[in-house]
């Protein structure tokens, strides 16, 4: 239970697709984490498809190998895990959706997963915070990001993928005294695009400043802020990336990341910190080439699940 199809016994082009050829299972009870599809982008502002984004992922996941050397561990020596699918959500309306993906990752929390979860558009990320916290309660965040996502409306509306982490910080789901956001940059609406989350405790680390205070010294500022023992959420918009790296995105923004930079950045500041979930979101099949912005998110997912095997090797 829990563990990947071997790729050297089978073919890795065989097979239904599951992250990283995971056993497909619904109930995900004696797991430690669920991989499960939020197919949803009624959110997205810009290009949309990201609904396609879980499947693709999956579809790229089966080149990943257990092993990870940086943080020498194999991840299924100490962690069982599945794919239990996607969530039904209902296109085009926000409240249903919201309120299917609230319940599924409550559920995945409740029957003691860790819920991996592939968007879909960034909007996903409150009602999974809804669902997480009851669970958890409120967490601190790490948000790999190009945008800061915290506008109160769009075209008078309150939820779209540019207004989920204020709607977060108005419901008391994150601690943001304990959260940074990582790689925001690009043109902005307006000079106070920031201050809302600023005023609320929120350490913004923009892009120009990441390049220039370098990996490590991220790394330090994004741990420092977090308390021992607190729940702690991992978003990864994959518009953190550069455009070059990430062309399959609805709202690609240049002067970002290298894989390299994001794997260095999720392996240097999650290892030893309380992990209760993670999202990957925006990616756009439809736009991405010889499917590299896929390829990243899976990897970048596996850096996540290292951390997980990591955590749970140093209780032992």
């Amino acid at each position: 239970m829990g563990k990947p199809v071997n790729s050297l016994r089978s073919p890795r082009f065989c097979g239904i697709r599951t992250f990283q050829r995971l056993p497909h299972e619904t109930d995900v009870s004696g797991n430690d984490f669920a991989v499960m599809g939020v197919p949803f982008d009624t959110g997205t502002s810009y290009r949309a498809g990201c609904r396609f984004g879980p499947a693709a992922i999956r579809e790229v996941s089966a080149i990943l190998k257990p092993y990870n050397h940086v943080l020498d561990v194999d991840v299924f020596e100490h962690l069982e895990g599945v794919d239990a699918g996607d969530m039904d959500i209902i296109p085009g309306y926000v409240d249903e959706s919201f309120a299917v993906i609230e319940r599924e990752t409550a559920r995945l929390c409740s029957q003691g997963a860790t819920p991996v979860l592939l968007g879909g558009d960034h909007s996903v990320t409150l009602p999974e915070l809804r669902g997480l916290t009851r669970t958890h309660g409120p967490v601190a965040l790490l948000h790999f990001d190009a945008h800061s996502d915290t506008g109160n409306d769009f075209f008078g509306k309150p939820h779209n993928h540019g207004t989920t982490f204020y709607w977060a910080m108005e419901e008391g789901l994150v601690l943001p005294n304990q959260s940074s956001q990582i790689g925001i940059r690009g043109p902005l609406y307006s000079r106070d695009a920031w201050a809302y989350a600023r005023s609320k405790g929120m350490q913004i680390l923009d892009g120009w400043q990441v390049h220039a205070l370098g990996t490590a010294e991220t790394i330090r500022r994004a741990r420092e802020r977090v308390r021992p023992g607190t729940p702690v959420f991992v978003s990864f918009d994959i518009d953190f990336l550069d455009a070059a790296c990430a062309p399959g995105t609805g709202t690609p923004e240049v002067g970002g990341f290298t894989t390299h930079d994001a794997l260095a950045l999720v392996q240097g500041i999650c290892p030893g910190l309380n992990l209760v979930g993670m999202d990957m979101v925006e990616v756009l099949p439809e736009a991405d080439h010889g499917a590299v912005t896929s390829l990243a998110a899976a990897n970048i997912i596996f850096a996540f699940l290292s951390c997980l095997a990591h955590n749970r090797r140093g209780r032992k």
